[in-house]
């Protein structure tokens, strides 16, 4: 059974979950608009991770006994500069959301709920991969500078890191 602290903290987090879906939603709707389709199929993708990662939570707090909450969402920004402005938003939204989850792991230690904590520890490390992408797009993004056709190759390259995996021989 989940203490009320475990599970108001776990809801906190169901609510993150969600509004990085919806921001990543914004940012792909962006792209899309911005004839950028292979980083508007990445965002997309990435929207869609989030809301399963948020669907994660909620199974868990309801399978411990807890209720779930499912958060009203504000409207995520939808004015962006650039695609580095993207990314670079990105990478915030997630140095924050790794902030807070690293609160959530806190709690459970302080209320020594080492099941929940177990369970966070896919976060965690969920985090450490995002937080590296997000560096490694910038990166990327930095080095084009403004370079048209460089844009175009890495929106190619979104592109194809947002397809899903071809199989073999029909299967």
């Amino acid at each position: 059974m989940l203490s009320k602290k475990i599970e108001a903290a776990l809801n906190g987090q169901v609510s993150i979950e969600a509004s990085s879906s919806q921001a990543y939603l914004a940012m792909a709707s962006w792209a899309e608009n911005q004839g950028l389709s292979g980083t508007a199929a990445f965002l997309y993708k990435h929207s869609d991770e989030e809301r399963l990662h948020m669907l994660k939570l909620v199974k868990f707090i309801n399978e411990r006994g807890g209720r779930a909450v499912i958060p009203a969402l504000k409207q995520p920004g939808t004015n962006f500069k650039s695609i580095t402005d993207i990314f670079q938003s990105l990478l915030a939204h997630e140095t924050k959301v790794t902030n807070e989850i690293n609160g959530v792991v806190d709690t459970c230690l302080k209320e020594k709920d080492y099941t929940t904590h177990n369970f966070m520890q896919w976060y965690v490390s969920e985090q450490i991969e995002e937080e590296a992408l997000a560096r490694t797009l910038i990166d990327k993004l930095n080095l084009i500078g403004s370079d048209k056709g460089g844009l175009y190759l890495f929106d190619r390259d979104l592109q194809g890191a947002s397809a899903p995996p071809a199989t073999k021989g029909g299967q």
